[in-house]
């Protein structure tokens, strides 16, 4: 039987007495919260909010705030972040979902975290309120977005080849695309039809995730532990470059290390090495230095115990590299321990 399409989650607004926003994607949390909040003032005029930590409030404090009247007698939102970490504390759940069964008409409650599970809970919530799962679009959804938010927002249009390279280089965060946004549409200035275009995103724009991944070599060839581990952390976690890329990039120094060595015993003249090596910058220059120094007895070795690992978390023979959110941390371990023995080894 073929599966049945999900029903997308209804907008909040006023009339739902529970909303709850979870996922990565920190600019829906936002804009989600703004709507509802919106809608509260437009039916009840000024409202009390109380806001507070999932992870460290307890049961009798949110439910005495959602139960007792406020001080001027105004509609009451009462916000949990980190909700996930409070439906965990014992005994939290049952008593939310025995609420939602029958919740106030004087308080809006607002549950937000970036994870979440659901449940009985949800099931209950659906039947007055919503529960909106906040993620990132895919790269299409992305450029579109990219294009109706600079025109709605700054009344600038954005060239669709200029959207398409500002989703390549930023990736499909919404939170840094508004940014990155606001940006290029305040470089155009007081031109009569300002537009975006490509020039200006490579102009403006950092370089895109798959360039940055290349980054990590520098730090490497430097001999620098601290700097190396540094630095994969944040091309990693700020950047988002893909794992895959960024164990690529580890792979082909050390290809470009042993092919060097094993020319230069061949005779070959250190200045012959940049073109069939495609090296450049200062890496024209250190890398030969460092495979001379090294020498193929040392720079082979390293090649085949890093292809052996690569080769091991492919086969399910040690855990594979991933970027899902569940597999960041141990993928992160792996990528620094590889960078820091490569660092060690040419310090």
């Amino acid at each position: 039987m073929a599966r049945k399409p999900s029903t997308p989650a209804k907008a909040p607004s006023a009339e739902m007495p529970i909303v709850i926003i979870h996922g990565p994607e920190l600019f829906l949390h936002a804009e989600y919260s703004r709507r509802l909040i919106d809608s509260l003032k437009e039916t009840h005029g000024e409202i009390e909010q109380f806001t507070f930590d999932g992870s460290t409030t307890s049961l009798s404090v949110v439910l005495d705030e959602l139960r007792s009247y406020g001080l001027m007698q105004s509609h009451k939102l009462v916000v949990i972040d980190n909700a996930s970490e409070f439906m965990k504390a014992a005994g939290n759940r049952p008593a939310m979902e025995r609420y939602a069964a029958d919740p106030m008409s004087e308080a809006t409650l607002l549950m937000r975290s970036r994870e979440w599970r659901p449940g009985n809970f949800d099931k209950a919530v659906k039947k007055t309120g919503t529960v909106i799962k906040c993620e990132a679009p895919g790269d299409a959804a992305a450029e579109k977005w990219c294009v109706a938010r600079v025109e709605k927002v700054h009344q600038v249009r954005l060239d669709p080849s200029a959207a398409r390279l500002l989703v390549e280089r930023i990736g499909t965060s919404l939170s840094r695309l508004d940014a990155e946004l606001s940006k290029l549409a305040s470089s155009c200035g007081n031109e009569a039809e300002p537009v975006i275009t490509r020039e200006a995103v490579i102009e403006l724009v950092g370089l895109g995730r798959e360039e940055q991944a290349w980054l990590i070599q520098e730090p490497i060839l430097a001999g620098d532990r601290a700097e190396a581990i540094k630095t994969l952390q944040s091309l990693y976690d700020v950047s988002r470059a893909p794992s895959v890329l960024l164990m690529w990039a580890c792979i082909d120094l050390t290809r470009k290390l042993n092919e060097a060595a094993l020319m230069l015993e061949q005779g070959m003249p250190t200045a012959a090495l940049s073109r069939p090596l495609q090296l450049w910058g200062p890496s024209a220059r250190t890398l030969p230095l460092a495979a001379k120094r090294l020498g193929s007895r040392k720079t082979g070795p390293m090649l085949e115990s890093l292809l052996e690992l690569d080769r091991r978390t492919k086969t399910g023979r040690m855990p594979g590299l991933s970027d899902a959110p569940a597999s960041r941390e141990a993928t992160r371990r792996t990528l620094e321990c590889v960078a820091a023995q490569l660092a060690d080894k040419l310090s």
